[in-house]
Parts: C-alpha cells; sequence; structure tokens
C-alpha cells in the first residue's frame, strides 16, 4: 500500500505520516527499485493506533511507550496513560473554566464602570493566578503508591494513625444518610474501604485516587464500581452529577488555600442539595494541633506529623465558616484531638 492510499485510508496527510516516520513511530518498507514507501496492515493499524491517541492529546513519547504493549495485547500499559491524560485534560479544562469565568467577571465590571477599573482588574487576574498555581502545586509527598499493597492492613492496626477507623467509616455512612436510587463519590478513596461501606448497602458509587497503585488494590476489590485517576482539585466528573461527596483520611494532603479550593471543586460535581461529608485527620485551633504534634513526635506517626507541621491538617472553624458561607448547615463529631468529622447539608 502506498502512501497516498494510506492517508485517503486513514483521512491523514502524507505529511502527518512522514513526521510519525521521522519520530520513530513506525517504520514502513521500501521498494528496492526506487524507494517508495511500502504500507503493511500492520503499518496502517500503527498509524490508525497513533492517531486515536493523538486525538486524545496524547504526547508522542508517550505513545511511542504504549505501542510495544498494545501490540502484545496488554492493555494495562494503555489504560494507565489514558487515565493519566484525562486527568490532565480534567485540569486544563477546569484552567479555561477558571479563566472563562474571570473574563466574565472582568467584561462585567468594564460594562458597570464609566472609568477603566484596572484595580480591580488586576485583582481578578491576580485571583485566577492563584488558583491555577493552587491546582498546580500540589504533589504526592507521601508516596502513596508505594504504601498501596498494605494499606488495608495499616488501618487496622490499634496503635497507627487510623485510630477508630471503622467508628469513623460508620459515622460518615449515617451521617449522609443515602437513599435508594442515589449516587456518591468517594474522593482519595485508597483501596476502597468508605465506598465500600456504602456499596454494601445497594448504593451507588464512584471513586477518585491520585494514586494508580491504589486504584489497582481498589479496582482487585470493586471490579464492578467505576473509578477514577484524579484528586480533589480536579475531579475528573462533569458539574452536578453526584448526590453526595465523602473522604476519609485524605483532606489534609492539601494545604490551607488547596483546602478551600477542593471544597469548591466538591460542590461543582454535587447536585444542588448535595452533602458533604469529610473525616479525618483537623483540629480546632493552634493548641490543639501543637498537642496532636508532641502526641505525634511520642507516637512515632511521621506522615501525620509531617501534616501538623507543613500547616496541612484543616483547621475545623475554617471549614465551617466556608460552609456557613455557602449555605451549608454542618454538625461536627471530635474522636480525639486531631481526628473528626464534619457533615455538611445545604439549607439553601
Amino acid at each position: 500500500m502506498t502512501i497516498n492510499e494510506v492517508a485517503k485510508r486513514l483521512n491523514i496527510s502524507r505529511r502527518s505520516i512522514r513526521f510519525y516516520e521521522e519520530k520513530g513511530l513506525i517504520a514502513p518498507g521500501k521498494e528496492r527499485h526506487n524507494q517508495y514507501r511500502v504500507f503493511t496492515e500492520q503499518d496502517v493499524w500503527r498509524l490508525q493506533t497513533i492517531a486515536a491517541l493523538r486525538e486524545v492529546g496524547m504526547g508522542l513519547d508517550d505513545i511511542k511507550r504504549v505501542l510495544g504493549p498494545i501490540e502484545a495485547g496488554n492493555k494495562d500499559e494503555l489504560l494507565n496513560y489514558l487515565e493519566l491524560q484525562r486527568s490532565v485534560m480534567f485540569s486544563a479544562w477546569l484552567e479555561y473554566k477558571q479563566q472563562i469565568e474571570a473574563a466574565e467577571q472582568m467584561i462585567g465590571i468594564l460594562r458597570q464602570q464609566e472609568a477603566l477599573p484596572l484595580q480591580e482588574i488586576y485583582k481578578l487576574a491576580e485571583g485566577s493566578r492563584r488558583l491555577r498555581e493552587l491546582r498546580n502545586n500540589w504533589s504526592d509527598q507521601w508516596d502513596f503508591d508505594s504504601k498501596a499493597a498494605g494499606h488495608d492492613h495499616s488501618v487496622r492496626e490499634a496503635s497507627g494513625p487510623f485510630g477508630h477507623y471503622d467508628e469513623v467509616l460508620e459515622t460518615v455512612y449515617r451521617w449522609i444518610n443515602p437513599k435508594a436510587g442515589e449516587t456518591g463519590l468517594d474522593i482519595g478513596t485508597g483501596t476502597g474501604n468508605l465506598a465500600g461501606r456504602f456499596i454494601r448497602e445497594g448504593i451507588g458509587m464512584a471513586a477518585v485516587d491520585q494514586s494508580r497503585e491504589m486504584l489497582r488494590q481498589f479496582r482487585v476489590k470493586y471490579p464492578e464500581l467505576e473509578s477514577k485517576l484524579g484528586n480533589f482539585l480536579a475531579i475528573p466528573y462533569m458539574d452536578r452529577e453526584f448526590d453526595f461527596a465523602v473522604s476519609s483520611y485524605a483532606f489534609h494532603h492539601l494545604n490551607e488555600g488547596q483546602q478551600l479550593l477542593a471544597l469548591e471543586e466538591i460542590r461543582r460535581v454535587l447536585k444542588p442539595k448535595g452533602r458533604i461529608c469529610l473525616a479525618g485527620y483537623m483540629v480546632e485551633d493552634d493548641e490543639a494541633r501543637e498537642r496532636a504534634v508532641q502526641h505525634s513526635l511520642g507516637g512515632g506517626h511521621a506522615g501525620l506529623m509531617q501534616a501538623l507541621q507543613g500547616g496541612y491538617v484543616p483547621q475545623l472553624s475554617r471549614l465551617s465558616d466556608w460552609f456557613e458561607e455557602h449555605g451549608y448547615m454542618t454538625k461536627q463529631k471530635q474522636l480525639s484531638d486531631v481526628l473528626h468529622i464534619i457533615c455538611a447539608v445545604p439549607i439553601r
């Protein structure tokens, strides 16, 4: 098959085909007497696969890495890359959405005022930039991929950092009080223990986690349940999809600014009357934080101490204020100096 025939069959340009050849993604044979390219059905299949992956925004280096496993029938490698690409695209979509909202606000200000209100426009631009940085600067400092295999064992250790574990899961379930036909989202699901508590009662659930290895463990336990690679700051779902959102022992991995952005992002994916329940490490005030630091020093819980000293563990008062400002009624339960549950239900 000639390059013209391939281009026509796949509806791609000859220039693109030559470009993929230059990048080492395809290697068609050549006729001996004139050096014209000769494409086999395998070459056509490769080009079709490349075009499909480019359509979802995958980079050439990533495509090169997955072509071999795809040809060998290994879908896991491609699945990993596609999930990562979807996560990246959701982050980009949220950033564009944020920029559009800032532009709309600027247009509204300009239309309402006769003078050029540069200071207000600068303020909006700065706010947009800050939100972008908060979303892009999160990183997994705790290496959750390495912890995935032993996660279910560690949460059951009586002396470990996951105190009152079963009580936390049970309380979140009861406070959300799900109804038949509702669908919930578990964010930072880990291996799915909180989502599993709802599934056992016949409640539809979806789950999100930023760790591929945690999701791998999750999918072994709950192969029928939808799970996606993502995090609090870029939840890979469209607006208003869920009746409630829950999370346990995960929210404290965000810093102070990211926590408020995460609450906005959670609210985005909830229906108008959607409920939110967060459980895990929180403190009443700075004094309680210091007591928790001293306790962690004595108990050897390095991860918790890192979160406390790094300003990650949220203050309940800030969360309560945010919920009140956005029309929620909250209730709280304290299980220790550093372990709390807060549940929010919209009242308007």
